[in-house]
């Protein structure tokens, strides 16, 4: 069975023989004796499946990445010391966010459908396991060498490039023995080409090139990396979950021209931002953002609110449109010269509304069809999804307060509190065998 195959509807008689089953294997593993034991089993269980070390990695990069990021914003703010980054902290925030954090959920995701979207066999722990080595122990050595440790910093980012190599290398190889006639594989193997650029940019100005360089790593992550794998897998995904929940009344609605014109116009806005014309990026925001509301409507929220999963994902969806009107608003402000700013409310409302949001709806479904679990929200992912909404609002707030640092405080670990519990319940999953007793 696939990925896309799986009913959004369970039988209540099977959540319950579920969580019966889960329940008996929790009390099993932990009247074992002999801890070395069990945690001997534990590297074999989560190379199992590509999904489980990269959503594992992921999750925990949640974690590292605000806590470090709430740290230097508090440190700043109260007056404590915090160790200094080699680099500027609000680069490193945002660049190892797009090309550390994210990018292991990415690849997860991409390593198991990869093969099944063109028809052909899962790939082996040789393919996967090497991936996971390079960007999550690149990630986490990266991390520690901004505590002013640059010959860490240094040596995690040549490992996440490592990884990102890895990782293209395999993808493309399936891609070439389809001749590239996937059209959604094709749209995310060029955001990944991009994004390996990217990273290897903001490398090299680490190792000491131009800061221009960092600047642009920087935007190429957002409109030539995150934005593209991420409508390109909603354009594919949502419309077939929405269909397998809702039956006949539901009309799926995936034109073939969404891809190739959303292209156009992302790269349109990234063009623009490397050329330094922010004044002009209305040009290409202002369509993209009908664009993603005719996309969105189109998509039938309205038939989507039961099951509680299917609503968070066409919830999340919504931040499209909303962030990219943001974006046209705030070029249009300067191209009248109105001397009003909007500051960084676009990005994110991207980032954390449509980004996070959606990486929780996404990653919670994944995590619980590919767990044997029923395809359900839950308690905590609802939280953490109610939360999150909080996070923007907070942070969007920010940047019209007159207390901008006090806020942008409050929002990072608001933002720690909305996910921690979801962050341990994920962990909990991938580090135990499926409860339906299949591999994976």
């Amino acid at each position: 069975m696939t990925t896309e195959s799986l009913s959004l509807r369970f039988p209540c008689a099977r959540t319950i023989q579920a969580e019966s089953v889960n329940l008996g294997f929790i009390l099993e593993f932990s009247s074992r004796d002999d801890a070395t034991s069990r945690f001997a089993d534990l590297p074999a269980l989560l190379a199992s499946a590509p999904h489980r070390m990269m959503f594992l990695g992921g999750a925990s990069a949640i974690i590292v990445s605000m806590l470090w990021w709430a740290c230097v914003l508090s440190g700043g703010y109260f007056g404590f010391t915090v160790p200094a980054a080699p680099i500027p902290s609000g680069w490193a925030h945002a660049a190892f966010t797009q090309y550390g954090m994210l990018p292991l959920f990415m690849f997860g995701f991409l390593l198991t459908v990869f093969p099944r979207w063109m028809a052909q066999p899962a790939l082996g722990r040789r393919h996967y396991v090497p991936v996971f080595v390079g960007v999550f122990g690149g990630y986490l050595l990266s991390h520690a060498g901004l505590l002013d440790m640059r010959p860490l910093l240094l040596a995690g980012l040549l490992m996440m490039l490592a990884g990102w190599a890895c990782a293209l290398t395999v993808l493309g190889r399936i891609l070439l023995r389809n001749r590239a006639r996937d059209r959604t594989a094709l749209s995310c193997y060029g955001a990944l080409v991009l994004g390996f650029c990217g990273l290897a940019m903001f490398t090299a100005f680490v190792f000491g090139e131009s800061a221009g360089l960092a600047v642009a790593a920087i935007r190429i992550g957002t409109f030539g990396l995150l934005l593209p794998i991420y409508f390109t897998v909603i354009h594919r995904m949502l419309p077939f979950f929405s269909a397998s929940a809702i039956g006949a009344r539901y009309v799926p609605y995936k034109p073939a021209w969404s891809l190739p014109l959303f292209w156009m116009f992302a790269l349109g806005h990234l063009g623009l931002e490397l050329a330094q014309r922010p004044q002009w990026l209305w040009l290409a925001d202002a369509p993209l953002a009908a664009f993603f509301l005719v996309h969105w409507l189109r998509w039938q929220p309205w038939k989507c609110m039961r099951p509680g999963l299917l609503a968070a994902l066409h919830i999340a969806a919504a931040w499209l449109p909303i962030a990219l009107g943001l974006y046209a608003v705030q070029s249009l402000l300067l191209f009248f010269d109105s001397g009003i700013s909007i500051g960084r409310a676009p990005v994110h409302a991207l980032t954390i509304g449509f980004f996070g949001s959606m990486l929780v709806a996404m990653v919670t479904r994944v995590t619980q069809g590919h767990s044997g679990r029923p395809l359900e929200m839950g308690r905590i992912p609802w939280l953490t999804f109610i939360l999150l909404q909080g996070v923007v609002l907070i942070r969007l707030f920010a940047e019209l307060s007159a207390n901008m640092a006090l806020w942008l405080v409050i929002a990072a670990w608001a933002w720690l509190v909305a996910f921690l519990p979801w962050v341990v319940r994920s962990l909990r999953i991938f580090m135990a065998p499926r409860i339906d007793g299949k591999p994976g």
